[in-house]
Parts: structure tokens; C-alpha cells; sequence
């Protein structure tokens, strides 16, 4: 692998889409990548599947020791989570003549489509949430073999630099206003009517037991029902606040998964928006995080008609 654009990341972020084919190119790509920084002193993070941690671990041998390693199953099965670990990473590690590097692959190819479209707003939404950070490198593995085309052709509109064939270079088609449209992708209609619950501020407890009473009857586990049943309710508290004062509730089963989504006339006008750790102190503002930690998908959408949340929880 070539390092010609190293200097790229010693003072700003540089965020970097790798094509490979396989597992092979994938460990000799990531091999070479990763020990060049643990052996050039900088800290290093890689967040993949677990499978392929446990073959990185073995093809680095004693290098590993200076690797930090995390699933992404875990990690970022919802893409909103993903961002406020390179976050912590950054803001742990990072400072002036100190580079890093990561390694994260949020796109594979056991992803629904659905994940896929908020994996393609989260690559677009990094060079948004890192634009003045310290500097490092992160470099976001695709495998053409299994992926879609079309995700491969999105990685290089979501990445500023793509490495393909061991040579870096700038993408010819990067997108840099892709984040400001993030928040206005169409989200597909239910495949019939759902469950529907207009609410205002007297009948939030209502929207409770709505949103309970129909998760148990699509099959949720009890658990999940509870988690369910809090996101929509801090949601409901941002509708009554922020979104006019009213809004309406949608849920239905979808496959193997209970969709539930809120809706009011309030406008988001931040993309980040839920990507950002509340500081303890910190008394607003909760109300997404808390969404986007509690559900496995979570999908945002605003315009000048109004703002749609989409929750996902797999049955």
C-alpha cells in the first residue's frame, strides 16, 4: 500500500474510501495500513465485524497490542452511533503533532437497504462532524465483491480521497454538499395502512400506551417494547416543544422489524443532529441520543413541510 498522501492527516482530518476484493486484499490492505501507525507511535482504532477483528488480530500478531479493536455489529448497528465513537476516539487521543488513524466499515453486505441509505448519510455526514478537528485518518473499507455497485459508486461521492489497486488519490466525484441533503432523502411508504394516533400535549400518555399495546400485538419482546415506548415518548416531548405542539404517531410491522414513527410540522435544521454525546451538565438536547442508543435504526427527515423520525426495532 502507498502512504504518498500520509501528510494528508497530520494536521486535518482526511477521510479515505478503500476498494478491495475479498477478504485477502482486505487483510493485506488493512495489515500494511495499520501497522504503519502502530509502528510510527500513533493510536489506532478499528471498528469491523467480528469476524474480521479476530483476523486482523491474528494476521498482526504482536502488533495488535497496540490496536483497539471494537464490532461494528455492536458498535453501529444504527449508523447514528457511530459517529460519537470517533468522537470519543478523537477527543481522547487526539492533540496538536499527534495523528491517528481508524479503520471503520459500516457498509456490508448483510446491511437492508434501509441501513445501507443511513450508512451513506453517515460517511457523508463525517466530513461534516470532523471538519476542524485534530488531525487523522480514516480509512472506510468497501469489498467490491459483495456489495452493490451502486454503494461502491456512493463511497466515492461520500469520500473526499478513495484507494484502490494500493494507490491513493482524490475522488473525481465527491460530493462536499452531500450533507446539507441528508436530511431531505424520501423514506418509502409502509406497505399498508398503519397504525395511526394523532396526539397533543394532553394525550401523550396516550401515545405510551398506543405505542405499547400495538408493539406487543406485531410480537416485540417485552424489553424492546419498553425501549420502544421511551423513544417515542421523548420524541413526542421534542413534538410538543419544537414541532408545533402536536403531531402524529405511525406504526406498523415491517418483515422481521416493528417500525414506529413520529410526525410534526417543526423543521431540523441540523444534520448532526443526535450524533453529538451530551455533556452531563447538559439539560436539553437529550432527547435524540437517547432515541438513537434505544432503537436499531433510526432515520431522520425534515423539510419546509415538517420533520419525520423513523424508529426501527428488530423483532
Amino acid at each position: 500500500m502507498t502512504t504518498t498522501a500520509a501528510v494528508d492527516y497530520q494536521h486535518s482530518f482526511r477521510h479515505e474510501a478503500l476498494f478491495y476484493a475479498g477478504l485477502d486484499e482486505f487483510r493485506d490492505c488493512m495489515v500494511d495500513f495499520i501497522g504503519d501507525g502502530v509502528d510510527a507511535g500513533e493510536p489506532v482504532l478499528v471498528v469491523v465485524s467480528a469476524t474480521k477483528v479476530a483476523m486482523l488480530e491474528a494476521a498482526l500478531g504482536p502488533k495488535a497490542k497496540g490496536v483497539q479493536f471494537a464490532d461494528m455489529a455492536a458498535v453501529g448497528q444504527n449508523p447514528a452511533r457511530i459517529i460519537p465513537v470517533w468522537k470519543d476516539f478523537v477527543a481522547h487521543h487526539g492533540g496538536p503533532g499527534r495523528p491517528m488513524r481508524g479503520v471503520g466499515e459500516p457498509a456490508y453486505a448483510e446491511r437492508s437497504p434501509d441501513e445501507m441509505v443511513e450508512c451513506r448519510s453517515h460517511e457523508s455526514l463525517l466530513n461534516l462532524a470532523f471538519a476542524d478537528s485534530p488531525g487523522w485518518w480514516l480509512l472506510c473499507p468497501y469489498d467490491t465483491t459483495t456489495l452493490d455497485p451502486a454503494v461502491v459508486a456512493d463511497a466515492r461521492r461520500t469520500h473526499p480521497y478513495v484507494m484502490a489497486g494500493g494507490e491513493c488519490a482524490g475522488s473525481d466525484c465527491f460530493d462536499a454538499e452531500g450533507t446539507l441533503h441528508s436530511l431531505e432523502l424520501p423514506l418509502a411508504e409502509p406497505p399498508f395502512r398503519p397504525q395511526e394516533l394523532p396526539f397533543h400535549r394532553r394525550r401523550l400518555s396516550e401515545v405510551r400506551g398506543f405505542v405499547a399495546r400495538h408493539a406487543v400485538a406485531c410480537g416485540l419482546p417485552a424489553i424492546r417494547i419498553h425501549d420502544l415506548v421511551l423513544a417515542v415518548h421523548e420524541l413526542a416531548i421534542n413534538s410538543l416543544r419544537h414541532g408545533g405542539g402536536d403531531g402524529i404517531v405511525r406504526l406498523w410491522r415491517d418483515g422481521a422489524s416493528v417500525v414506529c414513527e413520529v410526525r410534526d410540522s417543526g423543521v431540523i435544521r441540523e444534520p448532526l443532529i443526535g450524533r453529538h454525546r451530551p455533556a452531563l451538565e447538559q439539560e436539553s438536547g437529550r432527547g435524540l441520543w437517547l432515541v438513537n442508543q434505544l432503537c436499531d435504526l433510526v432515520q431522520v427527515r425534515s423539510s419546509a413541510a415538517g420533520s419525520v423520525i423513523r424508529l426501527r426495532m428488530n423483532v
